[in-house]
Order: C-alpha cells, then structure tokens, then sequence
C-alpha cells in the first residue's frame, strides 16, 4: 500500500548538516507513492549536491528564482501551483526566521511566500538554537500562521552536544507526511487501545501465550493519530515499535499478564473509543511456580486454571455518559475458527458492545494482511482483505461517523 499515490511534494532542502538525511527521505516519500521536486538554497549545497537529489527523483532541481527553464520564469510560482504540499527538511533556524517575517531572498522564501498548498517544516539546528528566544519567536509566529512543524527531537547533534533540534529520522516524518493527509475524524477524541498477546506465566521460564502478533492494534493506533486522537496503548509481550512515536500523541503502557492489562486499561484516564483488539488469555494458572518446574520422565504437571478477567466485558459495564451518549464507544474482536459472523455477534450481545470486529480465515496471526467484518445492532459489512494499515483506516472511520 502506498499512502501518498499520486501526492505531489516540493522538498525544500536548507543548509545544515541535517542535510544529509535528505536523499533518503526522498527515496522514502517517493516510495509511498509521492513524486517529489526539490528545491535547494545555495548554503544546501555545501552538504548535498543537486546531481544526487535528481538522480533520486528523477526531476530536476531547482536552485534559484532566476531560472530560465520554467516558460514564464516564475518559478516560485509554478512549482507550488502543481504541489500538494512543501515540505522542508531540514529547515534550519535562519530559514524559520525568514518564514515567519514573510521575507523571500531566494527561490525557497519565494516559493513558501506564493504558495496555496500547506507549508510543514521539519526544525534541525543546535541545542542553544532551538533554545533561543528568537527561534522560540519564529516557531510560535509560524504556528499561528498556520506552518505545521515536524519536531525537532531530542539526541546526539553533529556538534557533539546532546538535546532538543536535531531533525526527525526520515522514516519519522514521512510517517507524519502520511498522517497530516489524513482525515481528521478524531480531532479531539482519546483512544484506547489494547493490542498483543498475553503471557500466562507457569513458572519463571514457561507460560501459554498465542499467536497474536500486535500487529492489527498497532496499526489501530497509527490510523487513529493519523486521524487527530490522542492514544493510550496498552501493549502485551511484542516485539512493535510505538507508531509515530515522535509526535507525543500515543502514550504506551507494557503490559504482560492478562490480569496486567486488565487493571491498566481500568485504570487509564477516560476515553471516547476502546479499542479491545488484543488476544487476551482466557484463562491463566491459578499458582504459578516459584522455581524452573523439573521434568519426571513422561509425568505432565498438574496445572490448575482460572478464569482471568474479561477486559472487555468490564469496561462495557463501566461505562459512562455524557451529552445523553454512552462513553467510551467499545468496539470488540473476534477470532473464530467456524462461523465468524454468529459467533462474534453472540459475543457483541453478550459483551453489551455496540461494535464487534471479526476476523476473517487462519492466516491473519502474524500477517500484514487481513480481512474483517464489522458487525453492529444494523448488521454486518464485510471489508475486503488488504493490509492492516488500510483496514485500520476504513474502521477508524466507520467508528468516527457512529459517534
């Protein structure tokens, strides 16, 4: 799946050391989908040539504001005419400086001052840069203008110093890119989301557990910050990254146990929507081991069960009211080996649930595929297999136009 097919991006190209991040943050939005047209400031030139930024895109590059190629010799014009958006990375302070005055000296100023699309810049600078009160003007100006800043972050800089300025990865923000195009249906609203599997320990070195890989509620999580929410997700034993860790709007808890994520998710702050995509365990041991549990010959143990708390069930009978709406909107899975769509809408009533999700055939674990079917009191919609991301999205929507 490309998330930018068919998007046009000007990438703006400033002088920095952050520079050199650039070529492959082309290669990343190109890979999405996106075509990219670069524009460079002659101090950009001193850290990345021209020839390399063509060689990846395949476009030429634009330098300065006088340059004949274009038919009317209004460059600064015609590249942001054709342009979804300009992204600058990486934008160094002199440059914020200038945008935020509305001061345009070169084919860069010029182009964001013309522009009609949205301008997103992405700050790289040293520690006492980013710090100083000027550029802390610059930044709050721009953002009243409308600018959307990507980061800075905090880490190592090229000076050897360590703190806030230094640029996003370009995997970062082309994460961002991806997200700002996206429908804003859940401005305002808070998500929880419960994603992974659960470990039942048996004894410090054995546990049951399942083939959940996380995967569905991550990308639940990435589509609802793309879609404006704030995210609490509470993550059972996976091996997944936060999505769009950057941007400060997903909140992660690590749980490990099924009796774990039930009192995190009890005890998270209140939410519009719960998501419950993780594959809880249903039972658990009633007395783990205290010591490694030694094998005596072909002799199994003798393990006791118990039922583990219904996560779900529990937050459905907890819900709350406000405006003469119920409060958070639960949205339930399901995986079922035989009749998916009776068994999930028996587990929807009996939860007392308005929303269910199936998912459909055995080869969903671990995938980066699925197929689903979503299920409420009107009945069922079928949504055709495609990656996680993709589905993530339609369902974010489908739940945003319920409430």
């Amino acid at each position: 799946m490309q998330s930018l097919l068919n998007k046009k991006i000007v990438l703006g190209i400033s002088g920095g050391i952050a520079a050199y991040k650039a070529p492959e943050l082309a290669r990343q939005l190109m890979q999405e989908g996106a075509s990219v047209q670069v524009v460079m400031t002659e101090a950009a030139q001193q850290f990345v040539t021209p020839v390399t930024m063509q060689a990846l895109t395949g476009n030429p590059v634009y330098l300065n504001q006088w340059d004949s190629s274009i038919p009317n010799n209004m460059a600064h014009i015609e590249l942001s005419r054709s342009a979804d958006a300009i992204l600058i990375a990486p934008t160094s302070a002199d440059l914020m400086a200038k945008l935020s005055l509305g001061l345009a000296d070169d084919l860069l100023t010029t182009l964001c001052l013309a522009r009609d699309c949205p301008l997103l810049l992405t700050p790289a600078m040293n520690k006492q840069m980013w710090e100083h009160a000027a550029t802390k003007r610059s930044a709050k100006r721009l953002l009243e203008d409308g600018v959307t800043l990507l980061g800075p972050a905090s880490g190592f800089q090229a000076c050897g110093e360590v703190g806030m300025g230094r640029m996003l990865e370009p995997s970062e923000i082309t994460e961002q890119v991806i997200a700002f195009f996206q429908k804003k249906s859940l401005a305002g609203k808070k998500v929880l989301i419960t994603a992974g599997p659960t470990f039942e320990a048996i004894d410090p070195v054995r546990g049951i557990t399942n083939h959940s890989s996380g995967k569905m509620g991550f990308a639940i999580a990435r589509a609802a910050v793309e879609a404006g929410a704030q995210v609490h997700l509470i993550a059972g034993p996976c091996g997944l990254d936060t999505p769009l860790l950057a941007t400060g709007q997903i909140t992660r808890t690590n749980v490990v146990s099924a009796k774990e994520m039930h009192a995190a998710t009890l005890n998270a702050p209140d939410s519009d929507i719960f998501f419950a995509v993780a594959a809880v365990a249903d039972w658990g041991i009633a007395k783990p081991a205290k010591d490694k549990i030694k094998r005596q010959g072909n002799q199994a143990p003798n393990l006791e069960f118990v039922a583990n708390p219904d996560i779900l069930l529990d937050v459905a009978k907890a819900t709350k009211t406000r405006g003469g709406k119920p409060y958070p909107y639960c949205v339930g899975f399901a995986a079922e080996s035989t009749d998916l769509e009776k068994h999930a809408n028996e587990k929807r009533k009996r939860k007392g649930i308005p929303m269910i999700v199936g998912n459909i055939g055995p080869d969903t674990f671990g995938s980066d595929l699925n197929q689903m079917v979503v299920i409420d009191a009107s009945g069922s919609k079928k949504i055709a297999k495609a990656e996680k991301l993709q589905l993530a999205r339609q369902l974010i929507q489908l739940v945003a136009k319920k409430i």
